[in-house]
């Protein structure tokens, strides 16, 4: 081939790239869309992996998010649309915000807290604990020592 020709060739070439990568990419934005979002047949499952037999609504969200990445949305404008759509339970994981954020962090710290709590109250009783009084060595302390001793047989 003449050095011209594959010059002509790669203007070709680069579009040809460009769109399988668009292509690769808009399988990967369904996949993984398809991965946030729960089938809403009833089944409890994610909607790409809903194995529901005739299932009669995994088919139909499959159609819409593929038409929705079609239309060139962002990720967030498609998961609000589904939720707007189907509800809050048709995400797989809540969103990330400032109400959720604080029920997933709370609830872990105040556990920590209250270990950390009961940890320094059973060193505080630790150490606070009465001493107990010396035993005098006397003989009728030792007497009366060994007569109870015989008489609880320890």
């Amino acid at each position: 081939m003449s050095r011209i020709n594959r010059f002509a060739l790669l203007p070709l070439l680069v579009v040809a790239c460009v769109l399988t990568l668009g292509t690769a990419d808009t399988q990967g934005r369904f996949n993984d869309l398809g991965h946030k979002l729960m089938c809403m047949c009833g089944c409890d499952q994610i909607l790409l992996e809903c194995n529901h037999l005739g299932c009669p609504d995994a088919a139909r969200e499959s159609q819409e998010l593929q038409a929705a990445i079609g239309t060139g949305e962002s990720d967030t404008a498609v998961m609000e649309a589904f939720q707007t759509e189907y509800g809050p339970t048709v995400l797989a994981a809540p969103w990330l915000s400032r109400f959720n954020i604080v029920a997933w962090v709370v609830p872990p710290a105040l556990l920590l807290l209250g270990l950390l709590g009961t940890f320094a109250l059973v060193r505080k009783w630790r150490l606070r604990a009465a001493s107990m009084p010396a035993v005098p060595d006397d003989p009728a302390s030792r007497d009366l020592r060994e007569r109870i001793r015989k008489e609880t047989q320890l």
